[in-house]
């Protein structure tokens, strides 16, 4: 069974998903915003809170060559790399003041490092677990540095051909570590439903072994709570206190109110999934005190025969099953039997 423990929460198969809000940008550079987007995201029901560690000298250079300016439709058209991950990082002064406070709300504070640099910082603050972003998939000596700090490891598949996504996760097992979770992601943003393809989502954890759920960059919840239908055991969103703060990732946030409406319906949909077992439950046991069984619908004298007008088919439960029905025609009465009394075999000569 996959399943691993964060802090003392299950994490996997026979555990409910695993709700993480992204920060992301969403601060706007405020760390009261930060930490006002933490309680919400407590307050709307998260299991988790995820920021991101890297700076824009960590990522990327300072160049305005054509490699380096961002196109194609996005968001974020016109900038340059390094002018939107200076917007967007989140500071590293930050991180353990928000670690401590998430934590005090009793949520799990994890990031998503860049580099080496990002990762050793993480360790020092003794972050639970890690992610690795749809685009470091590639990385192979960052994935397997993670991987060595034999830690859950959380990855992001929304790049990556079958061939990188089977190359990442063999790096974590060469270094030891078996604690991996596989995220179906669309890196658009927003990305449209309609590119979700969230029955890869069984597909990832058949064909690798592992976790599998959605890291969601659609807007709304509809994506989010199909996946947890569909088996989905980590669900991770954008949060924003109020779009209208602006912001790299607002346009694909959700607000606190949209968010717990989220996690309020997932699980829902979680106790509605239950057993793949087709049995019978209390409630299935219950309603059959009302369905149809057989009784006698007239008086019905000693040693008389039983036909067709004296017994039915009838509501409520409480006689014999109906397909016992031309058993029971032309048999005699044992005794004399009221109209309305639920039929039994002791009943019958």
């Amino acid at each position: 069974m996959n399943n691993f423990i964060i802090n003392e929460k299950l994490i996997g198969e026979s555990a409910p998903a695993f709700i993480i809000a992204e920060l992301s940008a969403n601060h706007n550079h405020s760390l009261e915003t930060a930490k006002k987007t933490i309680e919400a995201a407590k307050d709307a029901g998260a299991d988790a809170i995820k920021i991101q560690t890297y700076t824009a000298d960590t990522l990327t250079i300072d160049c305005d060559g054509p490699h380096f300016r961002i196109s194609g439709g996005t968001l974020w058209d016109g900038l340059t790399l390094y002018k939107l991950y200076q917007q967007a990082y989140t500071p590293w002064e930050w991180h353990e003041e928000l670690k401590n406070y998430s934590r005090s709300l009793g949520l799990i504070f994890f990031s998503t490092p860049f580099d080496f640099s990002a990762v050793d910082f993480l360790e020092n603050l003794g972050v639970p677990l890690y992610k690795v972003a749809s685009f470091e998939i590639t990385d192979i000596n960052l994935i397997e540095y993670i991987a060595r700090k034999n830690k859950p490891v959380i990855i992001s598949t929304g790049i990556a051909s079958l061939a990188e996504i089977e190359n990442a996760v063999a790096v974590c097992r060469r270094a030891g570590n078996n604690k991996i979770a596989l995220l179906k992601c669309t890196s658009a943003y927003p990305a449209p439903p309609e590119d979700a393809n969230l029955a890869a989502i069984s597909s990832l954890a058949n064909a690798f072994g592992t976790i599998a759920g959605l890291s969601d960059h659609t807007t709304g919840s509809a994506v989010a709570i199909a996946a947890a239908a569909l088996g989905a055991k980590i669900i991770e969103k954008h949060l924003i206190l109020d779009r209208n703060l602006g912001g790299p990732d607002s346009q694909f946030s959700m607000e606190p109110s949209e968010f717990r409406a989220m996690v309020n319906d997932i699980r829902i949909v979680e106790k509605a999934v239950g057993s793949k077992l087709i049995a019978t439950g209390p409630q299935k046991l219950k309603g059959r005190e009302f369905s149809r069984s057989l009784f006698a619908v007239e008086d019905i004298a000693t040693g008389e025969i039983f036909t067709n007008t004296n017994i039915r088919s009838i509501r409520p439960g409480g006689g014999l099953a109906p397909r016992h029905f031309n058993d029971i025609i032309g048999k005699r009465a044992r005794c004399a039997i009221k109209r309305g009394t639920p039929l039994s075999f002791d009943l019958l000569i």
